[in-house]
């Protein structure tokens, strides 16, 4: 909007525009279905702690195992739908992994509930009243959703088959359907007219912002940007990841002034 006060940008962790629209949402499902992989394998390794699966296929398939058993019966109010939201939201960061792996060993092993409520309380595992507010008023606010419900049956079947872990969860009707206000002004618009000073950061796996997100931000500054991509898994790369690649050229950029080239960093011990 302002380019001739803009200095050196770094984009971190992008949605792939400057708002979140139904596009948008449904790359949750895309997300997960890519970040899913780390956990499993993590979870595999330690099949004798958590046993869950010897191989990353056997712990998805304890996911699908879990869920639709929690749909017949919840266990002190948790849910298939509640279970499937908790792993999304823990599939952020690596450090949740472990909080993710003993509430599904004390769900598949019927442990008494009160221990299972322990292993992760529903107040973790609900989003919070504030928290779901401010995330409609700016979603719903930015940018105008459809109000066609058949839009959002469409691809809610569609993206039940392409992402079963959490496809039709990011696929449904929100309130934003319903938003009884108009957006105050048309969305910011990102093109490839302006300075050559933008750094888009992503990581290779993550639920919210998946590297497709990216990719359609590259593509839209085009000569004005770079991309740094991260193999790495998580939901942010600068400050909040532990890839010294990316941390380096990143650091590199703000303080010396230079746009690095399109790169793609390795996995690095976090």
């Amino acid at each position: 909007m302002f380019p001739e006060r803009s200095d050196r940008i770094v984009l971190d962790s992008n949605i792939g525009d400057t708002y979140l629209d139904h596009d948008g949402m449904r790359r949750y499902a895309l997300g997960m279905e890519q970040t899913f992989p780390d956990f499993a394998a993590w979870a595999a390794e330690r099949h004798e702690a958590y046993g869950l699966g010897r191989t990353s296929g056997q712990v998805r398939q304890t996911y699908f195992e879990l869920a639709e058993k929690l749909d017949k019966q919840p266990v002190d109010g948790i849910d298939g739908s509640l279970f499937r939201l908790n792993l999304f939201g823990n599939l952020f960061s690596k450090s949740l992994y472990a909080k993710t792996a003993q509430l599904w060993q004390a769900l598949r092993q019927d442990i008494p509930s009160a221990q299972v409520m322990q292993a992760s309380t529903k107040s973790e595992l609900l989003p919070t009243d504030n928290f779901l507010t401010v995330f409609l008023s700016v979603t719903c606010n930015d940018v105008a959703w459809s109000t066609d419900i058949d839009t959002y049956r469409r691809a809610v079947a569609e993206d039940r088959q392409r992402y079963p872990l959490f496809g039709a969860s990011a696929a449904n009707v929100t309130p934003c359907a319903y938003w009884p206000h108009r957006p105050a002004e048309p969305p910011v618009r990102v093109n490839d007219k302006g300075p050559r000073n933008v750094l888009i950061l992503q990581n290779q796996h993550d639920v919210p912002t998946p590297h497709r997100g990216g990719e359609l931000l590259r593509e839209k500054f085009a000569q004005r940007s770079r991309m740094v991509s991260v193999e790495g898994s998580g939901h942010g790369v600068y400050v909040l990841g532990g890839n010294a690649c990316a941390l380096n050229v990143t650091t590199g950029y703000l303080v010396e002034g230079t746009l690095p080239q399109d790169r793609r960093c390795g996995a690095s011990a976090e």
